[in-house]
């Protein structure tokens, strides 16, 4: 069985569903894949429309699973649908979401720790407890299936008590989870983004030794590119974005306003291409 391992053939996966992320989000996540891991790979994007994936993408159907998804919390809860079984794909896999920037080699995500862990990031938003962020992670496939059988029988009752689906993957994981080494991923508004008021004067930045830049919430690489915290934010130069504070062309509280501006990332524009 493969595992990434010795030679064998590096299995990646993601997933899109609905109409958030075009076929541009993959064929850009598997152009830097092919130019930042040792070959061979395939990855593998499970997907209710595989029109306009670049051919070297394998597609796949959106594994069936049966269930309420929960409407009164937040949490990404369809990738549940990657736990069980994933038909024609076995062994070890690695997930990435749509919208990472990968900055480094990938080869580690498959050599560290043993072919059997559940491998996941670490949380920044909640340094005080360990939470795992499946942004980027490794399993074996079918190895979280029983998670997956938890979540369906009371989907928003798990959902009421776990609020966000990595929670409840690293609390309940058979065999509990490993983290990536510190330093290996790096959350794009957490660890690269100037804390305020530097935020005005610098583009944010690649941290040393990064392999993985995530973008978890609303903050996605054509709004790193752009200069805007969210795509419904006007982009404004600095002294622009200062002034709304004032003028009250804003659409949060004062202090989230000012510390939410991030200039330009010509970085993001320079990687996210396919």
């Amino acid at each position: 069985m493969s595992d990434g391992r010795d030679g064998n053939l590096k299995q990646i996966i993601c997933i899109k569903w609905g109409a958030k992320f075009g076929p541009d989000y993959v064929n850009r996540l598997h152009a830097m894949i092919a130019r930042n891991i040792t070959p061979p790979f395939r990855l593998f994007c499970f997907t209710d429309d595989g029109t306009g994936l670049h051919p070297d993408v394998a597609v796949r159907p959106l594994p069936d699973f049966a269930y309420e998804a929960p409407v009164n919390t937040r949490g990404k809860w369809p990738k549940s649908r990657l736990w069980g079984d994933l038909g024609d794909v076995t062994g070890v896999v690695l997930f990435l979401d749509l919208d990472v920037i990968v900055t480094g080699d990938l080869d580690p995500f498959f050599t560290f720790g043993d072919p059997d862990d559940t491998v996941l990031g670490r949380n920044p938003n909640t340094p005080l407890e360990k939470m795992g962020q499946t942004s980027v992670y490794r399993m074996r496939v079918g190895k979280l299936a029983p998670l997956q059988q938890i979540f369906a029988a009371d989907p928003q009752g798990v959902a009421d008590q776990y609020r966000y689906e990595q929670r409840f993957v690293t609390r309940n994981a058979p065999g509990g989870v490993k983290f990536w080494p510190r330093g290996w991923l790096a959350h794009f508004r957490f660890h690269c983004v100037p804390v305020f008021p530097l935020n005005y004067l610098r583009e944010p930045r690649i941290p040393r030794g990064t392999r993985i830049v995530m973008f978890p919430g609303s903050l996605n690489p054509p709004d790193a590119i752009a200069g805007r915290w969210d795509e419904a934010d006007p982009v404004r130069p600095p002294l622009a974005h200062l002034r709304a504070l004032f003028t009250g062309d804003r659409r949060e509280a004062p202090l989230k306003h000012l510390r939410h501006y991030v200039r330009p990332t010509s970085w993001v524009a320079r990687l996210w291409h396919d």
